[in-house]
């Protein structure tokens, strides 16, 4: 694919070579070659003119890009495309014309995406986000659907693709640990990438992104960390305190890693915000690496996990209200902010905690509404305005065993209730 891209490229640029007038081509008849200006700049040493941000950058991909991998997931008789469900019209046109799954005699590419070699008590796995297998796995197991293949191809053309086969998954985080499908070291000589400690990480810093957007192998971007602890859309189960970056993500650096200027893994590119399109706007998100080193234990064991396995959790299902149009929530009596509890997991601690789910299902205009359940205004005297800010509280910013105490509205009257944070089973 990428020699066709670049022979596009080379087709596209020929005619303004042809088109370039004769007279700055030749010199005029009877005229002498025009010798070089005595004045002319001389070339820069390029060791000496590269900035020290541009040499950092440099000696990071240097080292990293090796450890890097492309992955790609097919899918016989499967209608998905690659890079998602981006629709091809959405894709600029010098991919959208390239593209496999246009062919009717091509293999459908399920997907594309990146990865990257770490280390695992002298073992080397390969890690990517899950949504980039997802599809070429059985419903809620890591066993592989009939006839798929999950392959990695390396930088630098030495090594064949690497048939691959998911040791574990984990869809709260969006994460997949990967492996040779022979069961050997299908890594050999490919060394694992350092992974930091994400809480470390300052707004500000610079951030090293390498991936395989749009299929172009090794691309490499750089930016800042924008913002941390980032509550955003994301293809996992749930919120997660995300890393957000203007380094530019696009569809195929999922997986990959972003990395700090000392080319320590801070973490695993996943996302990207744009309402006009697939392409990055310079909104991309992470999940944090400190998330990933909690996850590896479990999805070194294999099969599934989730947040449930290694964080506490709230365990209740909540609408944010101030999501709601003002004329519902007066329809509703229900406050201007707050967190709406829709319903109760049996055994969890809301449920001991004795917090009440919706009681009764309102139908207003052509839209269904659930409400007579509990809604909690405040979280150890800190106002609760968003569902995010409780997962935040209790998932991420409390330990098993430490007690929350809750405002809470029920029927229109003030309570307080105590809810104490575990793991649940």
């Amino acid at each position: 694919m990428i020699s066709k891209l670049i022979g596009g490229f080379i087709l596209w640029l020929a005619p303004v070579l042809l088109f370039v007038p004769a007279a700055l081509l030749l010199p005029e008849e009877g005229t002498a070659k025009t010798k070089p200006s005595a004045m002319a700049i001389p070339p820069f040493n390029e060791s000496q003119a590269l900035l020290e941000n541009e040499l950092n950058t440099v000696d990071v991909v240097t080292a990293i890009g090796p450890s890097v991998a492309a992955i790609n997931v097919s899918v016989p008789g499967n209608g998905f495309m690659p890079f998602g469900n981006t629709p091809p019209e959405l894709l600029p046109p010098q991919f959208r014309e390239l593209l496999p799954y246009l062919d009717d005699e091509a293999p459908v590419q399920q997907g594309s995406g990146s990865g990257f070699v770490v280390d695992l008590q002298d073992e080397r796995f390969l890690v990517t986000n899950y949504h980039v297998v997802q599809d070429a796995l059985r419903a809620g197991t890591t066993r592989s659907l009939e006839g798929t293949s999950i392959t990695a191809v390396f930088p630098g053309g030495e090594k064949d693709p690497i048939e691959l086969r998911v040791v574990g998954a984990n869809p709260s985080f969006d994460l997949a640990l990967l492996t040779g499908m022979n069961g050997t070291d299908a890594f050999e000589g490919i060394a694992g990438i350092t992974i930091a400690d994400s809480d470390n990480v300052r707004v500000g810093q610079k951030s090293i992104a390498i991936g395989n957007p749009f299929g172009l192998e090794s691309t490499v971007t750089t930016g800042i960390i924008s913002a941390v602890e980032r509550f955003a859309p994301s293809v996992g189960r749930i919120s997660v305190p995300m890393l957000q970056t203007d380094a530019a993500i696009n569809p195929g650096n999922s997986g990959g890693p972003l990395l700090n200027s000392q080319g320590q893994l801070i973490g695993v590119n996943t996302s990207i915000i744009n309402p006009e399109g697939p392409s990055s706007a310079g909104l991309g998100f992470a999940v944090p690496s400190n998330l990933l080193v909690e996850a590896l234990a479990n999805l070194e064991l294999g099969g599934l996990s989730d947040i449930r396995d290694t964080r506490p959790t709230f365990g209740a299902r909540v609408q944010t209200i101030g999501t709601l149009p003002k004329g519902i929530r007066e329809a509703l009596n229900l406050p201007d902010d707050g967190v709406l509890i829709i319903d109760v997991l049996p055994g969890s601690p809301a449920d001991k905690a004795g917090i009440l789910g919706s009681t009764e299902i309102v139908t207003l205009g052509s839209f269904q509404f659930e409400t007579g359940g509990d809604v909690i205004t405040a979280i150890n005297g800190e106002a609760l305005n968003r569902a995010e800010q409780l997962n935040l509280l209790v998932s991420y910013e409390s330990t098993v065993g430490d007690e929350l105490l809750l405002n809470v509205l029920r029927n229109g009257e003030s309570i307080t209730l105590t809810v104490t944070v575990e793991v649940m089973p």
